[in-house]
């Protein structure tokens, strides 16, 4: 349950770099390196407009967000889940408790005579 719990209210963000359709680099933890063939953001000037081509590379980012909206505690029982809480409570208490040692009447007493083996005398074995 723990685990679950865990799992469903933690947060991740995956950057991945494309060249093109091929992945180069992928990063949980920061941004995701690049190959180096992006082109340069040049300063343009009224003066002088710089026409610049479409870069082959692209930057993706997934972002799984978490689950932030848990019930900690429990201030509100309906009457549906009275009798689950009555009935697991002492079901879970009797998980830790030891069994008790079985005693066994009959270790004092010899086991019966054969006068004959009933299998071999009717060729019946258990295979």
């Amino acid at each position: 349950m723990a685990f679950v719990v865990l799992f469903s209210t933690m947060s991740f963000t995956v950057d991945m770099h494309f060249c093109g359709t091929a992945l180069v680099d992928f990063s949980f933890a920061k941004p995701a390196a690049t190959c180096g063939m992006e082109i340069a953001d040049a300063k343009t000037s009224c003066d002088k407009p710089i026409l610049s081509e479409k870069s082959c590379c692209s930057n993706k980012s997934v972002v799984k967000q978490g689950n932030d909206d848990l019930k900690l505690s429990i201030e509100k029982c309906s009457l549906q889940q009275l009798p689950f809480i009555a009935n697991f409570a002492p079901a879970y208490k009797n998980l830790f408790v030891a069994a008790p040692a079985c005693e066994k009447p009959f270790i004092e007493y010899d086991p019966p005579f054969v006068e004959r083996d009933v299998r071999v005398l009717h060729q019946s074995f258990l295979i």
